[in-house]
């Protein structure tokens, strides 16, 4: 892992790279953006002293170059057949472009890196792999795509693949994995339709990934059976992890059932009624494997090991931080229902 200062560094030139790519007026601007970003992210990535960390990184490095060299080759193309500026000139042009941008945020059928490269990283990473690695190229989507078979056919796949996916995991960077999958089907359909309905959902979306790393990293743990085995007097961890993962998963109390809402609301408006049953559907499976995470939550009398002497001793600092976050993940809905009714 890089000293501090250079993670900062790192860090700072990864925020630049998405900055740089979100407000570019060019494609190539855009291109450049992304690919700072990329060699910012890699290095954080990277640790020799352990093997997952650099397999991980290497994976993600040749998959990302193979989508960054697909997207320069075809904006040059485009720039060289069609007009600069415009997309109304072809109908498959946005379609040809959205794709490697598609493999850039691991949605379905281009996910296929994304499990394996999530297993290698620390939980650092991962919460930067799950949040600031996908608002360039959703961003860049925005201006682009559109409601066609191609369009609702990756929707579809994206919530099939992310809810069936994790059902048969047992690695809590697996189960997260597919659970972005499943969301990134839905941040896609708000694309369609608002550019404020995406970005709120990305927000709350980053907001409950963060909770719910923040919890299970303060566990231990990073596979279902290990959280089992949890000390009983971590009672406020176990909260934490229980109501932050009903959040991400779209119980109705919780702050992230809120941007749902709106989506479902949005797609029935538009009479797009068969797709968001799909996708309520594939909710409520997402639901069933964040329960067998949190399932010793629910049980009183659970075993414990009895060389399960000691409670852990995490950093205070760390331990307010997930108390907020998974504050404001269960008063979050709450708190902007009463906004807007005072309003």
């Amino acid at each position: 892992m890089p000293s501090n200062s250079t993670k900062i560094l790192l860090l700072t030139l990864l925020v630049g790279g998405v900055l740089m790519s979100v407000s570019s007026n060019s494609w190539l601007g855009a291109w450049m953006g992304l690919e700072i970003n990329l060699m910012s992210f890699i290095p954080l990535m990277s640790d020799i002293k352990n093997m997952y960390n650099t397999e991980a990184s290497l994976k993600y490095f040749i998959v990302q170059v193979l989508a960054s060299a697909t997207l320069l080759f075809m904006v040059v193309m485009k720039t060289l057949t069609e007009d600069l500026f415009t997309f109304e000139s072809s109908t498959y042009t946005p379609m040809i472009i959205c794709t490697p941008l598609l493999l850039k945020s691991g949605a379905a059928p281009l996910h296929w890196w994304f499990p394996g490269v999530m297993e290698g990283l620390s939980w650092e990473n991962c919460a930067l792999l799950l949040t600031v690695q996908k608002a360039a190229p959703l961003m860049l989507m925005s201006y682009l795509i559109d409601i066609n078979a191609f369009t609702l056919s990756i929707i579809l796949l994206s919530t099939i693949v992310g809810s069936i996916g994790g059902l048969n995991q047992t690695s809590m960077r697996k189960i997260l994995t597919y659970s972005s999958i499943n969301h990134t089907g839905w941040m896609l359909i708000a694309l369609t339709t608002s550019q404020t309905l995406w970005m709120m959902y990305f927000m709350i979306y980053s907001t409950l990934a963060l909770t719910v790393i923040s919890a299970i990293k303060l566990s231990g743990s990073s596979f279902i059976n290990q959280t089992m085995l949890t000390n009983k007097e971590a009672m406020l961890m176990k909260f934490m992890m229980f109501t932050s993962l009903l959040s991400l998963g779209g119980l109705p109390p919780f702050l992230g059932f809120l941007p749902k809402w709106i989506v479902i609301q949005t797609m029935i408006s538009n009479n797009m009624t068969p797709l968001a049953t799909i996708m309520v559907i594939t909710s409520l499976i997402t639901l069933y494997y964040y329960l067998k995470i949190s399932y010793s939550s629910f049980l009183i009398l659970n075993l414990e090991p009895k060389w399960n002497l000691k409670s852990y001793k995490n950093e205070s600092t760390k331990t307010l931080a997930a108390v907020i976050l998974s504050s404001i993940s269960l008063t979050g809905m709450v708190i902007c229902t009463a906004i807007t009714n005072i309003n």
